[in-house]
């Protein structure tokens, strides 16, 4: 019996811990629609006053921050360069180049690095140029393969000409709106980097719907990290900097597997209460999800590996008092992130419980609990997703009664790559440089006729 006592104690803390999790995203994603509302609301004033040559409007700041004014020049005003590390892409990098032409923003550079790709990648950017002479885009050879931090780092450094970089995957695409939205955020001179709203490309698998929900739910938590100011995991997809915050820190580091994980770590080190880093949830990004459960499961373990580098590198991190960190960060965000890591661990334990309390007992009590709660919140998220239309929330609802049973799959495949990586611990703990190159899952190259 104490082992059963052990168990359900166990059970009851790790779904005591999500529901509230749960509650404080709904929570905090109310704050931040609040916020975004009112901030675009001074936007639109301080545009209105710029075009009659007035004093602009100073823009809305999210609450407890320092805002912390620049001297930095750029080198030139407004412009966005775009930089794409593109390694053996030829199935999807004109996808992505033709969304940025169609941008509405056209003050941009484009730069593509071809990380010694084998394939005809290079001639079809190539191609593209003479077709469309207009559009500022250049691409770069890289004879040896370093990686995509190190082939970013090469573009960037040497011929980006922005006062902001955005990055981009060659699978991704981006809405008309996606570089202007990105860009309005950077009005408030705290703001150093904007986190995108990347959505997984419509595929009707389980598979496809399953990283769907997945991309749909985690991303909606970043509405809350940015309310709390204690965002510090910028993904690579539409990622957008400033400039001269990049060259202050080196630009991407190259010794971990998720070098965009790593360049927003890096920056929020410096402290986040006068640098901030925010979600963007209407600057909009597609990418493709991948197309197997054994790609599903290499993609996850670089991920979760990659995690593990970040938080044994800046470990300083964790509960610390500086006044340059907010109090949201070290006492709770980063605690959460390695709390998240032991309960998963832990779980098969409270399946287990589950399981026995179902089977043996026939209770079906905490199974049922369960399954409402998950169930209730996936349709939470889909309906009151702002970038969704109707019919994608439609098709999603009748996708939501089984989305309990499918999570248990990505549980699964999480628990796999945290068991692969405390198999290589010692590696983890000694920080050793693994290096910063891997190998891109196989692209499908759908043709979409929108980005939803």
């Amino acid at each position: 019996m104490d082992i059963l006592n052990g168990l359900f104690y166990l059970f009851a803390g790790v779904s005591t811990l999500y529901i509230v999790h749960f509650g404080l995203y709904l929570v905090g994603a109310n704050f931040y629609d609040i916020w975004q509302y009112k901030r675009h609301r001074l936007h639109l004033a301080h545009s209105k006053k710029k075009s009659s040559d007035t004093a602009p409007a100073k823009p809305a700041a999210l609450p407890s921050a320092t805002v912390k004014t620049s001297s930095y020049s750029p080198e030139v005003k407004g412009l966005v360069s775009i930089g794409i590390s593109a390694h053996n892409e030829e199935a999807v990098i004109i996808r992505c180049l033709n969304s940025i032409r169609h941008s509405n923003y056209q003050n941009i550079q484009v730069l593509v690095a071809d990380d010694a790709s084998q394939d005809r990648t290079r001639q079809l950017v190539r191609d593209y140029i003479k077709r469309h002479p207009e559009m500022n885009l250049r691409v770069y050879r890289l004879h040896k393969r370093g990686g995509k931090g190190h082939a970013l780092n090469t573009i960037l450094k040497r011929y980006a000409k922005g006062e902001f970089v955005m990055t981009l995957d060659a699978d991704s695409l981006i809405r008309p709106d996606t570089i202007t939205n990105a860009v309005e955020y950077f009005e408030d001179p705290q703001i150093v980097g904007v986190a995108a709203n990347v959505r997984i490309v419509a595929e009707s698998t389980i598979l496809g719907t399953l990283q769907k929900f997945e991309h749909m739910i985690g991303y909606r938590s970043k509405k809350t990290y940015s309310w709390l100011n204690c965002e510090f995991v910028v993904g690579g997809v539409a990622s957008t900097y400033r400039m001269r915050v990049l060259r202050e820190v080196g630009f991407y580091s190259t010794d971990t597997v998720t070098e965009d994980i790593g360049l927003s770590a890096k920056i929020i080190n410096r402290g986040n209460r006068s640098e901030r880093l925010v979600y963007g949830s209407n600057v909009v990004a597609m990418t493709e999800g991948v197309m197997t459960f054994h790609a599903l499961a290499r993609q996850r373990y670089r991920w979760k590996y990659g995690s593990l580098q970040i938080l044994v590198k800046y470990h300083r991190l964790l509960f610390n008092p500086s006044p340059i960190y907010s109090a949201a960060l070290t006492m709770y965000r980063i605690p959460v992130a390695l709390l998240s890591e032991l309960v998963l661990l832990l779980s098969p334990f409270a399946w287990a419980y589950a399981l026995y309390m179902t089977l043996i007992q026939y209770d079906l009590h905490l199974v049922v609990g369960s399954y409402l709660t998950i169930t209730a919140y996936v349709l939470v998220i889909v309906w009151f997703d702002e970038n969704s239309t109707t019919r994608s929330r439609l098709h999603l609802t009748l996708y939501a009664p089984i989305a309990y049973f499918v999570f248990y799959i990505m549980d699964l495949v999480q628990l796999i790559a945290i068991v692969r990586c405390l198999i290589k611990s010692p590696a983890l703990i000694g920080q050793k440089n693994i290096g910063g190159t891997w190998t891109s899952p196989k692209r499908i190259g759908k043709r979409l006729t929108s980005l939803q």
